[in-house]
């Protein structure tokens, strides 16, 4: 249990060490996405201009959380380099961001990481938005839900025809598409799993992330969590109670956890630095978040 226990024993320090970052150097143009967005028919077609999408449009929370010389998001590089640089074994090709319980602040997590992957000399990201009950990766990055993952669980749409730029260069967005009836019936099908092996295999250059429904209310996580390579998981402090965590933890498997993202304060220290930023109350449900190995 060492990585979960280190997460909470180390939270109230956390909040002393707030370093400064220096700018990473902006990352190339990428020039391999959403080639055949155009091709999209019109009632699969997300709303908007797909392919024109700018960091300007992107919820006004993530651009400032995003700063690279914030502490905020040197959290997310230290969480990129234990993703790409694992201590032992491979490095992962497909993860699974999720939480124990709604409104830990998971979908926030996976934006975050996914620019971070992406701001990597080398490396690409792709996000898949598979919480079709709560989708929140569209509206953080300016874009839409009109379609996306639903359309090629239920109606065959082709992958590329729902790829969505990001504004972020080399990092690339699957939307969850409308609302369905039947979440749990349709990603725990069939042909949601072949998407994930399809995913992995047809865009080696990157690194895949599913922000997937919290476990509490979604059976169908605990099944997406086999059939990826590993877990992110989120924990908010004063949320989920530690021997849930601890038990969704041993479910999925210590050796497949390769992270654990902990809002660690108990004073919202995001909510504190976008009111700053801000001038009037526009908080995030979300905190500063550390890291633990």
């Amino acid at each position: 249990m060492g990585k979960i226990t280190k997460a909470f024993e180390k939270s109230s320090s956390a909040a002393k060490n707030k370093p400064g970052v220096p700018a990473e150097p902006a990352s190339p143009p990428d020039q391999s996405e959403n080639a055949a967005d155009a091709r999209i028919p019109t009632r699969n077609r997300a709303a908007g201009p797909a392919n024109s999408v700018s960091r300007q449009q992107w919820d006004l929370r993530l651009q400032i959380a995003t700063d690279p010389n914030t502490a905020y998001f040197e959290s997310f590089r230290r969480l990129r380099a234990s993703i790409l640089y694992p201590s032992s074994g491979n490095r992962p090709k497909t993860l699974l961001v999720t939480s124990a319980i709604p409104h830990e602040g998971k979908g926030f997590v996976c934006a975050n990481l996914g620019i971070a992957l992406s701001q990597g000399m080398e490396n690409y990201a792709m996000m898949v938005d598979c919480d079709f009950r709560h989708p929140t990766l569209a509206g953080l990055f300016g874009l839409t839900n009109e379609a996306g993952l639903v359309d090629y669980l239920q109606e065959d749409v082709d992958l590329s025809m729902l790829i969505r730029k990001t504004g972020q260069p080399k990092l690339s967005l699957i939307p969850s598409g409308k609302p369905p009836k039947n979440p749990a019936e349709l990603l725990e099908s069939a042909r949601m799993a072949s998407l994930i092996d399809e995913v992995a295999g047809r865009y080696p250059d990157r690194l895949i992330l599913f922000d997937s429904p919290p476990d509490l209310v979604a059976s169908e996580t605990s099944t997406l969590a086999k059939q990826v390579d590993g877990v992110v998981l989120v924990v908010r402090y004063g949320a989920a109670k530690k021997a849930h965590v601890k038990q969704f933890a041993e479910t999925l498997g210590h050796d497949r956890i390769y992270g654990v993202v902990f809002n660690a304060f108990p004073e919202n220290a995001v909510e504190a630095f976008l009111e700053k930023k801000l001038g009037y109350g526009y908080g995030y449900g979300s905190g500063y978040y550390h890291y633990s190995s």
